[in-house]
């Protein structure tokens, strides 16, 4: 690419893991129909994007770490309870039509984000619940059904995460966030693009300089925003951004 062209990746990198940083998912709903538009087929724009999002979780725990809004148990858990399902989805994804999984997908997002919209008040203060044996191996298994979707699907799967973990757990929206984007910005999405490349599926290495700029400034300027403003603040960004997502899903679809 040329100079403008890779300036063009940057920015629309940098743009799309801030508001996803903010919000604690959605990366996919810019920069990977931008990978698309540029050339790449499907297969290799996804694998390249997981790729990149790594660097969004990277900045992300960046500044979450500086701030303490991190669980280091959690995202332990978290982590290791949706591993099988992302290795799943990602093998998956290879055989499953896209379009229809897609459109499913939308419908979805689009009601966690209603959802949320009409608990006016969840996730503006932690409650901690459900951390007994029963609560976490039931969460286990959620989380294990939303990594086959982040594994196989493009956009929107931390949205899930987030909102389970405020649902479930009793988290806030800014612990939320800052969980979901460490645990799968980092970790899945990083075992997801392996996972991908050991199936077959391509990586698109001239572009991953500009795309990992993007991601680990924009996952740090997002996070830096998500500490300075409030869990208000922060849900209202998260339903925005559902129903950004969701639409987006459903109208590649139709």
């Amino acid at each position: 690419m040329d100079i403008l062209a890779t300036f063009g990746l940057f920015v629309g990198s940098l743009i799309a893991n801030t508001l996803a940083s903010l919000a604690g998912g959605g990366a996919g709903l810019l920069q990977l129909p931008l990978l698309i538009f540029l050339g790449l087929a499907f297969s290799v724009a996804l694998a390249t994007h997981k790729v990149a999002s790594v660097a969004l979780g990277l900045g992300a725990a960046i500044r979450h770490c500086r701030s303490g809004n991190l669980s280091l148990a959690l995202t332990v858990y978290v982590t290791l309870a949706g591993a099988a399902g992302v290795i799943a989805g990602a093998n998956l994804i290879l055989f499953i039509p896209g379009p229809t999984a897609e459109g499913l997908l939308g419908v979805f997002i689009i009601l966690l984000g209603l959802y949320s919209r009409a608990r006016k008040t969840l996730g503006h203060e932690a409650d901690p619940k459900h951390r007994d044996t029963l609560g976490m191996v039931i969460g286990c298994v959620g989380l294990s059904v939303i990594g086959v979707l982040n594994g196989s699907l493009t956009a929107g799967t931390g949205l899930f995460v987030t909102l389970f973990l405020v649902r479930w757990f009793g988290l806030d929206y800014k612990q939320a966030v800052a969980l979901t984007l460490v645990s799968v910005g980092l970790f899945w999405n990083g075992l997801g693009a392996i996972t991908l490349a050991i199936a077959g599926a391509d990586i698109y290495w001239p572009w991953i300089p500009a795309l990992l700029a993007g991601s680990l400034l924009g996952g740090y300027f997002g996070a830096y925003m998500a500490d300075k403003y409030s869990n208000k603040l922060i849900k209202i960004a998260f339903e925005l951004l559902t129903f950004a997502v969701g639409i987006k899903l459903l109208v590649g679809v139709l």
